[in-house]
């Protein structure tokens, strides 16, 4: 067995001491790491039919990794309630210990995260999903449903994007977008974090947006001055007709947050669907790409502040130090190396 398979192995051995998930996914430097036995935290994603169902049986075997005045005075239901009504429909559970690991994992109702994916509600998981991850459960087939995330996410970074740039400056775009308005950016995040993620799992990137970027190649909207199998140079087009098409491929919420910051009120057609890029009349690329912009860091910051405020209610007021302090030791590394 390689070492591939060995990380791939315990990965998954994880879920055996848990209830069964219909996704799980693992993201972070666990991707990219060529030790398994390294002492980083391994950060997992579960996405389960009924949240309160699964933290009932979860408690029940692993109470121990839930904050204790949760266990206490509600249990499944309060860590339910705590997830949808004041965060973003994610509860996480930081620092458990299990054979011999770090672990973190967040849990969501799939119905939330395939809804998250196809229109950026919270953009808190559709995006952590347009960088890459390791899908280890995939019983709904989310991975070909987030397709669908990642052409709009290449359209987003594109608008935002001039005329030329590198392959990695697009992968970098990409990879901000879920990051623009995180209220955790301003004092608790390394301000390099952008540039790690890509430069340290760049090919990961590569496979991940290599469909997409041969699809919009073929319509002319991209043009490649190396090899796609090296690291290219682009040129873009960055005509009206192409903005409005990269404005249609964004799920339908962005759209229409974008209509109501130009004077507009949605625009539906006949099929009751938000229309298209083109029915939002947009005078120049500028104007489209500043709008989008302003819409998603608005949806970021209200989506990061009630995961933050969530976090710490969940977690348990220890936990939440240790965290707190562990991101902004980092984020005060970044500052004082620049």
């Amino acid at each position: 067995m390689d070492n591939k398979d060995t990380t791939h192995s315990h990965l998954l051995s994880f879920l055996n001491a848990i209830p069964p998930v219909d996704f799980c996914c693992v993201y972070g430097s666990t991707l990219h790491s060529t030790d398994p036995g390294k002492s980083t935290m391994v950060d997992y994603i579960l996405g389960v039919s009924d949240p309160l169902q699964w933290h009932s049986e979860n408690l029940k075997m692993n109470a121990d990794h839930y904050a204790s005045w949760m266990v206490l005075l509600g249990g499944a239901k309060l860590i339910t309630n705590v997830a949808d009504k004041l965060g973003v429909g994610v509860h996480f559970n930081p620092y458990v210990t299990w054979n011999n690991k770090m672990l973190k994992y967040g849990v969501v109702r799939m119905h939330d995260l395939i809804q998250d994916i196809l229109n950026w509600e919270s953009f808190y998981l559709s995006g952590r999903l347009q960088k890459p991850v390791n899908m280890l459960v995939d019983n709904l087939d989310i991975e070909t449903i987030n397709s669908v995330n990642l052409r709009a996410a290449v359209s987003a970074a594109l608008l935002l994007l001039p005329p030329k740039f590198t392959e990695e400056d697009l992968y970098a775009k990409i990879c901000s977008l879920s990051y623009m308005g995180d209220v955790r950016m301003l004092f608790a995040e390394d301000r390099n974090k952008v540039k790690k993620i890509v430069q340290g799992q760049f090919d990961l990137f590569q496979s991940m947006y290599k469909p997409f970027l041969e699809e919009y190649e073929g319509k002319d909207f991209l043009r490649f001055s190396s090899s796609k199998n090296q690291l290219a140079n682009i040129s873009q087009d960055c005509g009206l007709p192409v903005t409005h098409s990269h404005i249609s491929f964004l799920p339908p919420t962005v759209r229409s947050q974008m209509g109501m910051k130009i004077g507009k009120k949605k625009v539906i057609s006949e099929s009751g669907k938000v229309g298209n890029g083109n029915e939002l009349g947009f005078g120049s690329r500028e104007e489209a790409a500043k709008c989008m912009q302003k819409a998603l860091r608005r949806t970021v910051m209200v989506s990061s502040a009630r995961q933050a405020v969530s976090g710490v209610l969940t977690v348990g007021g220890v936990k939440a130090a240790r965290y707190l302090t562990s991101k902004m030791c980092k984020a005060w590394r970044s500052w004082t190396r620049t």
